[in-house]
């Protein structure tokens, strides 16, 4: 893939250093087809070969040329795949318990505060919310950079969180500095403990998380078998990031509506899980993070 002509010397060379390379192999498997990523990660700054063994909807090879050049494209494409930009924009971080109407109060006092919103987004589960909105001042259209203003805004909707029944304490916090918010929102669900609950009412859909320790190569293994869906590895690797695990290799498969992941980890210091309570505690934290 060709560097865009716009960019200077400099940029060429980051462009060529990172952006993905793809090979699709047609050849080399009788009932699939083979796509390979060479790839790089900055955040842990090793690189590594994606081999992905894919089929159309019937179960086939991938044979249309159409649809082999549009993959090498989309995916050689993805460092510059620009996700929402919200430089120049206020974040605010709401924790709290989740109620009906609850959006709609912290909206009216927002504008009640003369804050634009640019974007919310909201994330539940066992009765726990995080959000991240993004806001601006009404008047100006720049970043809300008032201390004054900030420490009005942050009791306000503190009390709105609290509201009459809040069975834990709310948080709210201004961020300037968001730069991922399904990370972020994680980062914030896994702070507030959503994980933490008294009755679980097991069903066909609930994930099944297991974990084990394989003492001769020194890691944990984690089994996980749940329901397929989009953004499912992103959110159980991030929760593993959280809690100070590294993944050395993983194995990925689908059947249907199901997914089954394998993971090998260890904690950052290179030591495996080591007690039961550990387990429970990762099992519990996996579980929260897929559903």
């Amino acid at each position: 893939m060709e560097c865009p002509a716009y960019l200077d010397e400099y940029e060429k060379l980051v462009f060529r250093m990172t952006t993905p390379r793809v090979m699709i192999d047609n050849a080399g498997c009788s009932n699939s087809t083979r796509v390979m990523i060479d790839t790089y990660i900055s955040s842990d700054g090793r690189w590594f070969m994606d081999v992905f063994h894919v089929t159309d909807l019937d179960g086939n090879k991938l044979t249309d040329e159409s649809v082999i050049s549009y993959i090498e494209q989309s995916l050689g494409t993805i460092h510059f795949a620009s996700a929402k930009c919200f430089d120049g924009l206020t974040a605010l971080e709401l924790t709290g318990t989740g109620r009906i109407g609850l959006l709609l109060e912290v909206f009216a006092v927002l504008s009640e505060l003369q804050c634009n919103i640019v974007e919310a987004n909201v994330w539940t589960h066992n009765g726990r919310i995080a959000s991240l909105i993004y806001v601006k001042e009404g008047d100006s259209g720049s970043p809300i950079e008032d201390s004054q203003k900030i420490d009005t805004i942050e009791p306000r909707l503190r009390n709105v969180l609290k509201g009459d029944n809040d069975i834990r304490s709310a948080k709210t916090s201004v961020s300037m500095a968001v730069r991922h918010t399904e990370r972020r929102l994680h980062q914030m669900m896994f702070a507030d403990r959503d994980y933490e609950r008294k009755l679980v009412i097991r069903t066909n859909d609930n994930p099944i998380v297991s974990v084990l320790n394989c003492l001769e190569k020194g890691y944990s293994v984690i089994n996980v078998q749940c329901k397929d869906r989009p953004n499912l590895l992103f959110d159980v690797v991030c929760t593993l990031t959280d809690m100070q695990y590294v993944v050395f290799h993983a194995t990925v498969n689908t059947a249907g509506d199901r997914a089954y992941l394998e993971f090998f980890i260890r904690h950052t210091d290179g030591s495996p899980i080591s007690s039961e309570a550990e387990k429970q505690h990762v099992i519990l934290c996996l579980r929260a993070a897929i559903e």
